[in-house]
């Protein structure tokens, strides 16, 4: 049986969503095929939690676990961790050079995506169409007029690197720019200013199922708010339709653009990626790499409606990790 250790927490705010992942992740493996542990990242500490939430330390050297005079190591990890350091690029690196194969994308892909403006920057040229944006470090003079010169009114204000909606608000006047500016910051130190897109906002799941790219079926979001924010996420504030309500039309641009996504950024393991219809033409808002896995997460709600259990969805995840890699042929030169 293979060693599972799974971690969750992390440093942001995004923590107690990622512990609810955790554990359904816990509670869901296969115990005939895995061997899992629950372990928490915190940045005073990362340990690993028992049954009864006895706390061990990692050893940090090599990610192993000492329990008396017992020493366990772990054949895969199952990154259940939503923000820094586990969607950013951080324990991607970390286990890459330790040889730890784990679920999710490879250290520079979750760097990339981690940050929406570099993101978004590398796509464009590939004619993926996004918002109007304006950037913003701290520090920078704020020119009001300029960013609404730039991206119009409403706009949105977001932490350029955050999750779940921390540190994104809507500003549909001038005179609330600079209180959301201000949210953004708490989060983070760059933001992304953008323009609002009026139209049909989609959830797009695509994964890497049995060696094959997978568009998982598409979630329509309707937020009961003035847009898809935290109540909406994660306190039952928003329908979230499975399959969506497009035209056949919307559905394959969606879809194909999705798909090319994941591919252009050489994804691999789960993403989510948020998109609005503008003028029938679907738009990128952002891509999540490591979305959230309990039962009512939308991307878990994805896969059900195409046939894919939990236990299937992430027995998946660990199989794709665990692969050996693909090695270059180079072919011998004829004389």
């Amino acid at each position: 049986m293979k060693n599972i250790a799974i971690i969750m927490g992390g440093y942001s705010s995004e923590y107690k969503i990622s512990l609810t992942s955790g554990n359904v992740v816990f509670e869901t493996l296969d115990r005939t095929k895995y061997h899992p542990y629950r372990i928490h990242i915190f940045k005073d500490k990362w340990v690993y939690v028992d049954e009864e939430d006895t706390e061990f330390p990692i050893d940090k050297n090599d990610f192993s676990i000492n329990v008396g005079s017992f020493k366990t190591t772990f054949d895969c990890v199952f990154n259940a961790i939503h923000g820094s350091p586990g969607e950013d690029g951080y324990m991607q690196g970390y286990f890459e050079l330790l040889g730890i194969p784990h679920t999710s994308c490879s250290m520079y892909q979750a760097s990339v995506t981690f940050n929406k403006r570099d993101c978004l920057s590398i796509l464009k040229p590939y004619g993926i169409k996004t918002a109007a944006s304006y950037y913003l470090n701290l520090g920078d003079p704020i020119d009001e007029d300029a960013i609404i010169k730039k991206v119009g009114l409403p706009c949105f204000v977001k932490a350029n690197k955050a999750g779940s909606s921390f540190g994104v608000s809507k500003a549909h006047h001038k005179e609330d720019l600079q209180k959301a500016i201000n949210v953004a910051f708490k989060e983070d130190d760059e933001i992304i200013i953008e323009s609002f897109l009026d139209g049909i906002e989609v959830s797009v799941g695509v994964i890497t199922y049995k060696g094959e790219t997978k568009v998982l079926p598409i979630t329509e979001i309707v937020s009961e708010n003035d847009f898809f924010d935290y109540e909406a996420k994660y306190l039952g504030k928003s329908q979230e339709i499975t399959p969506a309500r497009l035209t056949t039309e919307q559905e394959i641009k969606v879809t194909v653009l999705a798909r090319k996504v994941y591919e252009v950024l050489k994804m691999k393991g789960f993403s989510r990626s948020e998109f609005i219809f503008k003028d029938d033409e679907p738009h990128l808002l952002e891509m999540n790499t490591v979305p959230g896995l309990t039962k009512e997460s939308i991307l878990p709600q994805q896969a059900a409606a195409a046939g894919i259990s939990l236990p299937d969805l992430f027995d998946n995840a660990i199989q794709e990790a665990t692969k050996p890699p693909l090695t270059l042929q180079k072919e011998g030169n004829q004389s």
